[in-house]
């Protein structure tokens, strides 16, 4: 199978995707024309289809494996495919696992060094908390493990969500560690408050987002955002138990609210104290460094400017 990572201009291929998105549009001059998206599980591709209506173009859908005939082009510095022959092909016929993106890490291995970070919490409700939604809650844990961080800009694979929390989770220890107590009445950085946002500060993303293959945004998802969907979620859990202090409900919500760090970035607050600033950071910093690690992944021969 040719995967679409190693598609290189100049190429005529014949090859079977699973298609995203199947759209009709128009040229300048008024030709009608497709916009074709492909996949597998090694990223997404944009194909065209300048003459929809013949005879090498079979019916298919969005979902549907497809077999395409066609040339790689690149436009814009993105590779492209030109279709010139297309057909669907049974699901019985492909092997899904080669269309659907998903982590290079163990899942299994990833989620128990995650739910590690459990046993470092010594408040006891926030304690409670995690242990409510990552090990009583097996079917949210089930799907926050194969679920993705994103539609397509960073961790936009299966298990992305997970990866991408459990590098938030390192990160956060490493600045809990750094400035920890400075004496016995002044927390530079409360460790049970930043471990516990840290490891639910995307969970709204596994009801903002669809599974796979669609990866696509939920009604919920559009009208919400995982950040309000989130908070929602953990203001539900906190008061189910009994005597949760305002205080810590609060704190964790504002951590939540406040981890993309600014009101144009989707934050209804800004990070007001350090343990929301400190997840800010650490959530940019791995999205920012996932992305250029994407980017440089699919460049193929392109590594220069």
């Amino acid at each position: 199978m040719r995967y679409i990572e190693t598609l290189r201009e100049g190429e005529r291929i014949q090859e079977t995707y699973l298609c995203r998105q199947r759209t009709t549009a128009m040229t300048k001059t008024g030709k009608e024309y497709e916009n074709v998206i492909l996949q597998d599980k090694t990223g997404s591709l944009d194909a065209k289809i300048w003459d929809p209506h013949s005879m090498g173009i079979d019916e298919f859908d969005a979902l549907d494996y497809v077999e395409v005939n066609g040339d790689v082009t690149v436009f814009n510095g993105q590779t492209q495919l030109s279709i010139k022959r297309a057909r669907k092909i049974s699901e019985t016929d492909v092997d899904p696992t080669n269309y659907l993106p998903c982590t290079n890490k163990n899942i299994d291995e990833m989620m128990m060094e995650l739910t590690k970070f459990i046993a470092g919490v010594n408040n006891p409700y926030y304690k409670q908390v995690l242990t409510k939604l990552f090990i009583d809650n097996t079917e949210f844990a089930e799907a926050f493990k194969k679920h993705s961080a994103a539609k397509s800009v960073h961790h936009g694979f299966i298990g992305g969500l997970l990866e991408h929390t459990l590098s938030v989770a390192k990160m956060c220890d490493f600045f809990a560690k750094q400035y920890p107590i400075l004496n016995r009445d002044l927390l530079m950085i409360n460790g049970d408050l930043l471990y516990t946002a840290a490891m639910c500060h995307d969970i709204g993303k596994v009801y903002e987002l669809s599974d796979f293959p669609m990866n696509d945004y939920t009604d919920a998802g559009q009208l919400l955002g995982h950040i309000v969907m989130g908070s929602e979620m953990l203001g539900k859990i906190m008061d189910s138990i009994p005597d949760f202090p305002t205080k810590l409900k609060n704190e964790l919500k504002h951590c939540i609210l406040a981890h993309h760090g600014k009101m144009e970035f989707g934050s209804p607050k800004v990070p007001a104290i350090m343990e929301a600033m400190a997840l800010h950071m650490a959530d940019n910093a791995d999205a920012k460094l996932q992305t250029l690690t994407e980017v440089f992944t699919q460049a193929g021969d392109n590594m220069g400017w």
